[in-house]
C-alpha cells in the first residue's frame, strides 16, 4: 500500500528582501538574503498512524506542513498527498488542518464560527447541526457554545481551532503545535483526541516540541534540525532498550551510606527528607538497595529508566551541532 503521505526531495530557499542603513548614514538599501528553510526531506506517513514532526525552533516542521497544505510552494522537489499530487481539490476535501497560530474572527461565538467554517466546508444545515454539538463537546467547548471568541482563553481558541480541523469528519489531519498554549490537563484532552482518531481509522501528523507528549502517542516521528532530516522511525526502533540508568529513592540514610551514594551516583538531590540518586553502574544501586534493605535506611523506591525520546532528541540535536561546529573550525582552519 501506498504511503499516505509520500515526499521525496522537498527543498525550501526563503529570499528575504529587507531595508537598511549603510555605515549609519540615511541612504537606504535593498538587501537580499536567502534562508534554506528545508533542504531534500524525504518523509513517508503511512495510513492509520499518528505520526509526529518534532524538532526545535526553525527546524522546519511548520514549513513541511504549509508546504503539503498549499500554503508555501516548494523550491524543489515533489510530495502527494492520498497518492495524488499537492493541491487536488479531492484530496483537500478529506483533509482537516489546524495551523500553529490560527486567526478567527472573534466576534462570533464558538457555535457560529463552527456553523461559518461549515459552510465553507459545503455541509448541509442537518449535517451542521448534527456535528457542531458533537465537536464542541469532543474538545469540551459545550458550555462555551455561544461565547464570543474573543472571550476565549488561548487554550480555549486552540481546542475551537481543533474542533474547525475535524468538521468534515477527514480521511488525513494535519496539525501544527497543536498543544501550544494548554494546560496539562489541557494537552491531555488534546491527546486523547488524537488517540481517538487514530482509534477511528484516521491518520494524523503534528508538530510538536512537546517531546513527552510525542512518546505517548506516535507510531513514528521524524527529527528535523535546521531544515534537515536527522532521524526518522518506529519509536521502538530510535529509542534504546537498554537501562541508562537507576533511580533510587531513599529516606533516612546512614552516614555511612550516605557517602558511599555521594561517591557512586552520577546525582544526588535532597527533597523534603528525602534523597534520590541516579547511578550508571547498576552493581552500585543494588549495593545501596540492600544496604538499605539491611537496616541502614528506608527504600521508598527503585526505578531502572530507559532512554526517553526527550533524551535521544537532545542527543541526536546536540551531536548534530557538534559536527557543524567542528565543520566551521575546519572551514576557518583552510582559510588561513
Amino acid at each position: 500500500m501506498a504511503p499516505l503521505i509520500e515526499i521525496r526531495g522537498l527543498s525550501k530557499v526563503y529570499v528575504q528582501d529587507f531595508l537598511g542603513t549603510e555605515h549609519g548614514r540615511v541612504k537606504i538599501r535593498l538587501k537580499n538574503r536567502r534562508r534554506v528553510a528545508l533542504e531534500n526531506l524525504n518523509l513517508n506517513v503511512e495510513e492509520g498512524q499518528i505520526f509526529g514532526l518534532l524538532g526545535p525552533n526553525g527546524a522546519g516542521k511548520t514549513t513541511t506542513i504549509k508546504i503539503l497544505m498549499g500554503l508555501h510552494f516548494q523550491t524543489s522537489g515533489t510530495a502527494t498527498m492520498m497518492g495524488r499530487p499537492l493541491g487536488d481539490n479531492m484530496v483537500k476535501e478529506q483533509i482537516g488542518f489546524l495551523p500553529e497560530n490560527p486567526f478567527f474572527y472573534d466576534y462570533l461565538t464558538g457555535d457560529e464560527f463552527l456553523n461559518f467554517y461549515g459552510q465553507l466546508y459545503g455541509m448541509s444545515a442537518a449535517a451542521r447541526r448534527q456535528r457542531i454539538p458533537e465537536l464542541l463537546k469532543l474538545v469540551g467547548l459545550s458550555k462555551a457554545a455561544g461565547v464570543p471568541l474573543r472571550g476565549y482563553s488561548k487554550g480555549m481558541l486552540q481546542r475551537a481551532g481543533l474542533a474547525q480541523a475535524l468538521l468534515n469528519d477527514p480521511k488525513l489531519v494535519i496539525l501544527d503545535e497543536p498543544q501550544s498554549g494548554l494546560d496539562p490537563f489541557g494537552r491531555k484532552e488534546v491527546r486523547d483526541i488524537i488517540v481517538r482518531l487514530k482509534e477511528e481509522g484516521k491518520t494524523v501528523m503534528f508538530s510538536s516540541h512537546i517531546l513527552s507528549d510525542a512518546e505517548m502517542i506516535c507510531d513514528r516521528v521524524a527529527i528535523l534540525h535546521q531544515g534537515h532530516l536527522i532521524a526518522e522511525g518506529h519509536l521502538s526502533e530510535l529509542l534504546s532498550t537498554r537501562i541508562n540508568e537507576y533511580e533510587v529513592q531513599m529516606r533516612g540514610p546512614s552516614a555511612e551510606l550516605l557517602e558511599m551514594v555521594r561517591k557512586a551516583a552520577r546525582t544526588v538531590v535532597e527533597g523534603q527528607g528525602d534523597y534520590f540518586a541516579s547511578f550508571a553502574n547498576e552493581k552500585d544501586a543494588l549495593e545501596v538497595t540492600r544496604r538499605l534493605a539491611s537496616g541502614e535506611g528506608t527504600l521508598m523506591a527503585y526505578t531502572p529508566r530507559r532512554e526517553s525520546l526527550e533524551d535521544y532528541f537532545i542527543r541526536e540535536i546536540e551531536g548534530k551541532r557538534a559536527q557543524e561546529r567542528d565543520a566551521a573550525s575546519t572551514g576557518k582552519e583552510s582559510a588561513k
